[in-house]
């Protein structure tokens, strides 16, 4: 009988002094993935940490696993090599919403289209927090920072509709004030096969503090969060006197229960599939004032993108099956350097 391996926190803290600012959200999503490994009880050398530029890029440094800290926005491409490669692996990747979202859009996209087994974190605090405070792809319209001193122009990404966009098989989002809540999000991204995209919104108390106070912060939290459970009416409020109703034209709206009847709230399926309802619920909040979704928004199950790899290299490499490996090496297009 195989004994069984219990961890804490600790085995997955390194020797590395973590090193953000003071009051950083950073920290308590450190900790908050450190106690998830812990509890999930699975090796440290089973574990692999990828980052990018930024200040989440960090993280690597302060996880007692592999890790590796790579270039800007390339994090899901070095990623999807050790998945594919390694599919015996827990791959992670850390970003942020200007290094995710912006130079390394791309990558982002095609690893969540492709459904690369992958447990993708995006941390979002709407700011370049590690270039000292420009604005970045998701800051709001009229933002005022040090590169748009008179407003920013750009209308901003939704992380959670980007995602959504690309296909990704599993999309949530999570905050940095609830540390239950992160590792139950992180506990679904990592029981899920594909790719998984999470989205932390993660207080920048140095260049963009109290962003998301309006939502997050505990005194407001019921009227503000609307937690997503599977089968359940959506339900907020402190009486859960008010709910998500699917209005006749197709969007959803805010409504009290009281004037339309519980009947009429829309029921939470995080596994329907067809992406067109959870991307509803991600652009259901209007701003950082209004009501806004949390959980899982959606779980597509689909074939993974590294099997599906592995499958045709066996098929290739296997000389009594339809492909020949080494007579593809050999074929046109190749030749000899003297």
């Amino acid at each position: 009988m195989t004994e069984s391996i219990t961890f804490d926190r600790s085995d997955f803290q390194s020797d590395q002094e973590v090193r953000w600012c003071p009051g950083c959200g950073d920290y308590t999503i450190l900790a908050s993935v450190q106690n998830f490994l812990a509890d999930l009880g699975v090796e440290r050398e089973k574990h692999v940490f990828i980052s990018g530029i930024g200040c989440a890029a960090r993280f690597p440094y302060y996880m007692n696993t592999y890790g590796m800290h790579s270039i800007h926005g390339r994090a899901p491409a070095i990623a999807t090599g050790v998945a594919v490669a390694r599919p015996d692996l827990d791959v992670w990747v850390i970003t942020g919403d200007g290094d995710g979202l912006s130079i390394g859009g791309n990558h982002l996209i095609h690893a969540l289209r492709r459904n690369v087994n992958l447990n993708i974190l995006l941390f979002n605090n709407r700011i370049y927090g590690l270039t000292k405070g420009q604005y970045s792809p998701t800051s709001e319209l009229g933002k005022v920072t040090k590169s748009t001193p008179m407003g920013s122009v750009d209308q901003p990404f939704n992380p959670l509709s980007v995602a959504l966009g690309a296909e990704a098989s599993f999309v949530a989002r999570t905050h940095d004030l609830d540390r239950k809540h992160m590792m139950e999000t992180f506990r679904a991204a990592h029981a899920h096969r594909g790719a998984s995209f999470v989205e932390i919104y993660q207080n920048c108390n140095v260049f963009n503090d109290g962003q998301f106070d309006d939502v997050t912060k505990k005194q407001v939290r019921d009227e503000m969060m609307i937690d997503l459970v599977h089968g359940e009416p959506i339900l907020f409020g402190a009486e859960k006197q008010r709910g998500v109703m699917m209005a006749t034209d197709g969007h959803l709206k805010l409504v009290d229960v009281a004037d339309v009847g519980l009947d009429r709230i829309l029921v939470h399926d995080q596994y329907h599939p067809y992406p067109s309802l959870a991307f509803a619920l991600s652009r259901l909040n209007t701003d950082d004032h209004s009501p806004t979704p949390f959980g899982v928004f959606r779980e597509a199950l689909r074939p993974e993108f590294g099997s599906l790899v592995g499958d045709q290299v066996v098929q290739a490499s296997d000389k009594k099956g339809p492909g020949d490996l080494g007579a593809l090496i050999r074929s046109n297009g190749t030749w000899t350097v003297d």
